[in-house]
């Protein structure tokens, strides 16, 4: 138990360390442009609270689970050995899952950025 006491003793020691030091080191500007929000040098115009398309909702959904389903191609490969041919199969009927998915999704218009084609705007996932 004391070992973890110590740790929690030397986290909290450290942070706050990290807090002085930057109080009593750091610069204090008075000036009124200081408060001003920007971005890579450049003040910011408008308002940042735009409205995104449904399409950037999907795409960031799409890639949260793909990458999910990549963290488990990643334990898959760590373990290739000790799971076997049965491990194999599982992960073989996995990739087709993911590859019937990204087919469907494809078929379906999710992975189109452009403009929409023809008359009106189509259906997402219909």
């Amino acid at each position: 138990m004391w070992p973890l006491l110590v740790y929690v003793a030397l986290v909290v020691a450290t942070a706050a360390g990290m807090i002085a030091f930057s109080w009593v080191l750091g610069e204090r500007h008075r000036q009124r442009a200081t408060g001003l929000p920007y971005e890579s040098g450049v003040v910011s115009t408008g308002s940042a609270r735009l409205r995104l398309s449904a399409d950037f909702y999907l795409v960031a959904m799409l890639f949260v689970i793909f990458d999910l389903e990549a963290v488990f191609l990643f334990a898959w490969a760590i373990a290739a050995r000790e799971s076997g041919w049965a491990g194999y199969a599982a992960v073989v009927i996995f990739v087709a899952v993911l590859a019937a998915a990204l087919a469907y999704l494809w078929r379906a218009g999710a992975l189109d950025w452009g403009p929409p084609k023809g008359r009106g705007r189509p259906s997402r996932l219909a």
